[in-house]
């Protein structure tokens, strides 16, 4: 090969380089939860949850489920989780951002889940099986509860706006995290300080 060719054969890798690169930056561009990292199999959450206590096991066994009943089943399942952390994620199958954030919660609900409660909450989703298609193209270790007039889920997060996450500690105090978690990093970050630390 000429000196010629290879300096026109490695501009051509460059600009390639540089153009996948810039695709891969762009807003928007991937589909649901791939910016927070690939997803978990159903054998590896499982391995994770193994030897989860009785309460959070039930919770598993209802992963990716979109379940019915209102503010007085999701308290009554809340009581059910006394002396353990809760973390609450309001979301909505129409919301870019919930669903870019939603590999974050795929994957820090299998790493905590032994030891905090996930719970989800579908609130303004004007069709019950939006929320449940969503679910099923990307299921969590965790169930969802069914809102479709957002009245309860501005109970729960004092927040009319989507994606709102509630951080329940075992003493009971509350921190409230408005808008989306861009990465595991962070949401970890904030279970361990307002879960498990608070």
């Amino acid at each position: 090969m000429t000196p010629r060719r290879a300096i026109a054969t490695l501009a051509c890798l460059a600009i390639v380089a540089l153009v996948a690169i810039g695709v891969a930056e762009l807003p928007g561009g991937s589909p649901a939860g791939e910016s927070t990292g690939p997803r978990l199999t159903a054998s590896q959450t499982s391995v994770l949850l193994a030897g989860s206590p009785p309460p959070l096991a039930a919770l598993h066994e209802q992963g990716g489920a979109l379940l019915d009943g209102g503010g007085r089943t999701l308290q009554a399942r809340l009581a059910a989780f006394k002396g353990y952390p809760v973390v609450i994620n309001k979301w909505a199958s129409w919301c870019v951002s919930c669903r870019e954030e939603l590999g974050a919660f795929q994957r820090a609900s299998a790493e905590y889940g032994r030891r905090v409660a996930f719970v989800g909450l579908d609130s303004g989703d004007t069709s019950r099986s939006a929320g449940s298609a969503f679910l099923e193209s990307f299921p969590v270790s965790y169930p969802s509860y069914y809102d479709k007039s957002g009245r309860l889920g501005e109970r729960v997060t004092d927040s009319s706006f989507t994606p709102v996450t509630v951080f329940i500690a075992r003493d009971g105090s509350r921190f409230i995290h408005q808008g989306p978690y861009p990465s595991v990093a962070k949401l970890e970050l904030d279970i361990r300080r307002y879960a498990l630390e608070g």
